[in-house]
């Protein structure tokens, strides 16, 4: 693994899930200077994690991915794989380590494509050896090819809950249940938006995959499910109307945007209503509150990966006019369908928003539950603080350290903010997201120490002080 080759890019791409690959596919032939840099030690992201050598049981479901990969190939990016952005700072500066050792990279452009995290579920017991998340388990499978064993029973709501149970299938795999925790009201909610479902490509697709998972596994609901250990060994999931023994429970209740990057570089987000996150500001472009920085995919907004493809394109297709690779009258021509194509998969995404939408109280800490796992802050703690006057999650930090941890709260952030909008009876927008800094991720100060430095870069540091 080598450090970026040179110190400055037309165009920075980072993430390689479907909006990453879009994005750098879009520009093949253009001749810019493009580095895509990514985490992972292979292209794909989550949904097409495991690309270079799938599953065989999986494999039919790679094929969008793999003519993506192959037309971002044809790009001839700059690609650095198990590279780690570690900084952003507003006129397109990145701090990007790979294999220890750091660079800063200038970008007349920046396209984020980082994609989505698991929102938590901070129930009683969900930290307990022998639970995990399903978006865990799934990479797992992906991945490394381990097939969950046992009692396996998955907990919670949302489309990957479904899918990963017919994935469990398709590899030989029988969950022992599901916990469907889906609030009984919210099928009433979606209706307005099943005009938008019905013409998306995700009714076909999501019918059959039901059909599957229910002939096969049994289903059970619950809303307020709790989790604790059994004398004899495992775990026992319960919740108002009955329980289960299990070996393995896994976790899920939707995912939001990844945030902390836009956050890092200044971008605005606001509160979603539709989602329950907090997501960047951005417009139709994927251009952000920040000159010079777009955001694409579900980093910007759930929307499923084949959206995310669209985005990445859209994003893209813009950052090539603004580098003046193409006038507005070609970028709006390459757009057109793009755009209506993206639009389609978001009046369908629009129905599974409020179809799965998990209940406030099921977003929120319970008193017993942990909320931030790596500082051990249990739901109760956190109440106490605020009615001793902590008023949003930043104030929280002084308080209870909640979000200071390793994870910089990406696990607990959003926990935390309706915890105390829950404790205030305020909204969450009124509350505010925990504020995200540079370093992004960790990184050694003999990394920075060691970084070659220019004489423009201290000139740089001593303008801003």
């Amino acid at each position: 693994m080598t450090l970026p080759a040179r110190d400055s890019y037309d165009l920075v791409v980072v993430g390689a899930g479907p909006a990453g690959m879009g994005a750098v596919a879009e520009c093949a032939g253009q001749g810019i200077s493009l580095l895509w840099v990514d985490e992972q030690p292979s292209p794909g992201g989550q949904i097409h994690r495991g690309l270079a050598a799938p599953l065989s049981a999986l494999a039919g479901a790679y094929q969008r991915g793999l003519a993506l990969l192959s037309a971002a190939r044809a790009a001839q990016a700059e690609y650095l794989p198990g590279a780690t952005v570690w900084q952003i700072e507003p006129g397109a500066s990145l701090g990007v380590s790979v294999g220890g050792a750091s660079r800063l990279v200038a970008a007349r452009r920046v396209i984020l494509a980082t994609g989505a995290l698991e929102r938590p579920m901070p129930i009683p017991g969900w930290t307990l050896p022998g639970v995990m998340t399903v978006g865990g388990a799934q990479t797992l499978l992906k991945a490394q090819g381990l097939v969950p064993s046992g009692r396996v029973v998955l907990v919670g709501t949302g489309p990957l809950l479904w899918l990963f149970a017919a994935q469990m299938l398709a590899v030989g795999a029988r969950p022992a249940l599901i916990l469907d925790t889906t609030p009984a009201g919210n099928a009433r909610r979606a209706l307005r938006h099943l005009p938008g479902f019905l013409a998306s490509p995700y009714l076909a697709r999501g019918l059959g995959l039901l059909r599957r998972v229910r002939r096969a596994v049994p289903v059970r609901r619950g809303e307020h499910p709790a989790i604790r250990p059994r004398p004899a060994g495992g775990l026992l999931i319960a919740w108002e109307s009955g329980e289960a023994e299990a070996d393995l429970i896994l976790l899920h209740q939707g995912v939001v945007p990844h945030v902390h990057p836009a956050q890092a570089a200044g971008c605005a987000l606001a509160w979603s209503e539709a989602q329950a996150c907090f997501v960047p500001v951005t417009d139709a472009w994927g251009e952000s509150s920040i000159p010079g920085i777009a955001i694409a995919g579900d980093g910007a907004g759930i929307a499923g990966a084949e959206a995310a493809e669209y985005g990445g394109r859209i994003a893209a297709l813009q950052a090539l006019a603004a580098l003046g690779r193409i006038d507005a009258a070609t970028r709006d021509a390459r757009a057109a369908p793009l755009l209506a194509a993206r639009a389609r998969w978001l009046a369908g995404r629009a129905f599974l928003d409020a179809l799965f939408l998990p209940k406030p109280a099921q977003r929120q800490a319970a008193p017993e539950a942990i909320a931030c796992r790596c500082e051990e802050v249990s739901g109760a703690a956190l109440r106490q603080a605020v009615r001793q006057g902590a008023t949003g999650p930043n104030q929280l930090k002084a308080f209870l350290r909640c979000g200071m941890g390793p994870c910089q709260g990406r696990q607990c952030a959003l926990t935390v903010v309706e915890t105390i909008a829950a404790e205030r009876g305020l909204s969450p927008a009124a509350i505010g997201p925990l504020r995200a800094r540079n370093p992004i991720k960790p990184v050694t100060l003999a990394e920075i120490a060691a970084m070659p430095v220019s004489e423009a870069d201290i000139a740089a540091v001593l303008g801003r002080r």
